[in-house]
């Protein structure tokens, strides 16, 4: 096989990246936007000693979940991936790839319930990080070409709140208005490299963080007090990165105009949140999530919970009300002055947050005599660390609600709990990413 030749291919699966798999003369092949039961010919893009990458050139044979896209750089972005693929079997794909990580892993015997799906399936978004790049000649906002850095324009973003959309495009306008110049990725230089932009549902308060290189650029006054005038905005912050790498945000902000943080609700819980403070993206779904692994871990009002991975509090606080008290802890010291402020913003006072890693401080509260009854953990994509599990499991606690947005990394970690005399049986998919291949999913492990 060699790259542009053009093949006729039957899909009959899709990958983990909701790409179309073909199999040619004993060759893998991985088709973009191609669907399962689809027949189509493909232009062969790249070719390794096992598989293949290529493009649709024709579909032959349409499957009935294709749906129509209209403005297709969300599929060629990697922003809505499976935008061409209707809703109902977008959950489907999901729940199915947590049946698939569970069937490798030998645990064919765990109920895999249905996807819970999003109330909103487009527009769901509370906040948007986008590139600046200069395309031919004019700043512009977008989103780059799925596997590159070529910046591919939008002013519509599909899957974020339109209210964001709204302010990012003024702030696009504002930005040529004054001719400030868009981020050069391969020199180096420019002013603007990222817009972040975060809306509470709650509040309708809206912060405008510009990624910039530098601490100040020209004209940069002007440029915040009309952003600040921009209807809605409540918080114009300056992130510095001066840095030449791909993470998006530096280490300092600096207030432009108004707050220093937007408020935002899960449930009745109020949250102040900062430029950096993780919050959960889909505002309507992020209540359903948690009051799931509420009702699954069937928690009582003298139990002692611990919220690992704590962030803001988010977790720890939705589930205060439900239990004796709750411990909570994280490695950023910013993370944790927040939820411990969230706590106090919300009249709580059975929820305490500390500075430090779990597994250093979960074995400490065991010894002073702290009784373990729920650890939550939601932890990052990597998933949890082999220090963290085995704290977990010395401090004898009776369940472990496991939140992850990793499928893969927690049927790794629920392998090691069962191995230490945790079981589990079942687990539910949550949708908190329609349109992306994303897919949370939550269980409750109890002491054997």
């Amino acid at each position: 096989m060699e790259k542009n030749q053009i093949v006729e291919l039957e899909i009959t699966d899709l990958s983990y990246e909701a790409m179309g798999v073909a199999h040619y003369e004993g060759l893998t092949i991985f088709v973009n936007n191609a669907l399962p039961g689809e027949v189509v010919k493909a232009k062969i893009l790249k070719v390794k000693k096992k598989f293949a990458f290529a493009k649709i050139e024709e579909i032959i044979k349409e499957s009935p979940d294709r749906i129509t896209v209209k403005l297709n750089q969300w599929v060629q972005t990697g922003l809505a991936s499976l935008a061409h693929i209707k809703y109902s079997s977008q959950l489907d794909f999901k729940r199915n790839q947590v049946v698939n990580l569970l069937h490798k892993a030998g645990m064919d015997d765990i109920k895999v319930n249905a996807t819970l799906p999003s109330p909103e399936e487009t527009g769901y978004r509370n906040k948007a990080q986008v590139p600046v790049r200069e395309v031919k000649g004019q700043l512009e906002i977008g989103f780059f070409r799925r596997h590159s850095h070529d910046l591919v324009p939008m002013t519509n973003f599909f899957t974020t709140d339109p209210e964001i959309d709204r302010v990012l495009v003024a702030t696009r306008d504002i930005l040529r208005k004054y001719h400030v110049p868009a981020y050069d990725e391969l020199h180096h230089k420019g002013e603007v490299r990222y817009l972040e932009v975060r809306r509470s549902r709650a509040t309708g308060e809206i912060m405008v963080i510009l990624v910039c290189l530098h601490k100040d650029f020209e004209n940069l006054a002007n440029v915040a007090r009309e952003i600040s005038e921009i209807d809605g905005v409540t918080s114009v912050i300056l992130n510095h990165n001066p840095k030449k790498t791909n993470v998006i945000l530096g280490n300092h902000d600096y207030v432009l105009a108004g707050e220093d943080h937007i408020t935002d609700k899960i449930g009745d819980v109020k949250f102040n949140i900062s430029p950096k403070s993780f919050f959960q993206i889909n505002s309507l779904q992020t209540p359903r999530l948690y009051n799931l692994a509420i009702e699954m871990a069937d928690l009582n009002k003298d139990d002692v919970v611990i919220d690992a991975y704590s962030g803001i509090g988010t977790i720890g606080l939705t589930v205060a009300k439900h239990v004796k008290a709750v411990r909570g802890m994280e490695t950023i010291k910013d993370a944790v002055r927040d939820a411990n402020n969230n706590a106090k913003l919300n009249g709580i006072h059975n929820a305490k947050y500390v500075t430090g890693k779990a597994e250093e401080v979960m074995p400490r509260w065991a010894n002073e005599g702290l009784k373990t009854d729920v650890i939550f953990v939601d932890p990052p994509r990597k998933g949890l660390t082999l220090e963290f599990i085995d704290a977990a499991v010395a401090t004898k606690p009776k369940k472990i609600v496991y939140i992850s947005c990793n499928p893969a990394t927690q049927v790794r970690d629920l392998e090691l709990f069962k191995e230490n005399g945790y079981n589990f049986s079942e687990i539910t998919p949550v949708d908190m990413f329609p349109q992306t291949p994303h897919v949370e999913s939550v269980t409750v492990l109890e002491r054997r």
